[in-house]
């Protein structure tokens, strides 16, 4: 997973999330893709490493998103992997969203105007959350956050989120 933000000298920046080294989600700034601006939220069934349902919030232009993000994320199955992607400015209309947000491990609430973050979580273990974040424009366009999980199976606890060296999915 890589997320990416815009910046005042338009210079190209990308995202993107593979499942098994599959693109699954493709943005960019100034770039060959489209520009994804807001959160994108991917839901990944873990037991087909496959993408179920894809949403975007354009938490920059649109006032509601925030308040749809929120009731989207509290309405998620804890059967899926919740990854969430940021694109060229995600942070004007996010606050509403910010609870929602850390209840799953994800407190972007220092991300600035033009930073960006990418997560991937499970509802009910925040703590298993991998987050990576760029606190301001100049942070991201310097060190876009970006990271690699793995899928290693459910255990009684439900939890599936896990880093492994036999993984049954891979996030990057």
């Amino acid at each position: 997973m890589q997320a990416y933000s815009g910046n005042s000298d338009e210079t190209p920046r990308s995202g993107f999330v593979k499942l098994n080294t599959v693109p699954v989600w493709q943005a960019s700034w100034h770039g060959t893709q489209p520009n994804l601006r807001g959160v994108t939220i991917l839901l990944v069934d873990p037991f087909r490493c496959s993408v179920h349902e894809s949403s975007r919030f354009d938490t920059y232009a649109d006032t509601s998103s925030a308040a749809e993000l929120s009731s989207y994320l509290q309405q998620v199955s804890r059967d899926y992997i919740i990854v969430g992607v940021t694109g060229d400015e995600p942070t004007l209309h996010l606050a509403e969203s910010f609870l929602a947000l850390k209840e799953i491990g994800a407190d972007v609430a220092d991300v600035e105007y033009r930073g960006s973050f990418g997560f991937v979580a499970q509802k009910g273990f925040p703590h298993e959350t991998v987050l990576r974040k760029a606190l301001t424009e100049a942070d991201s366009k310097a060190n876009q956050p970006h990271f690699i999980a793995s899928v290693i199976g459910v255990n009684d606890c439900r939890r599936i989120i896990r880093y492994a060296y036999r993984p049954i999915c891979t996030l990057t």
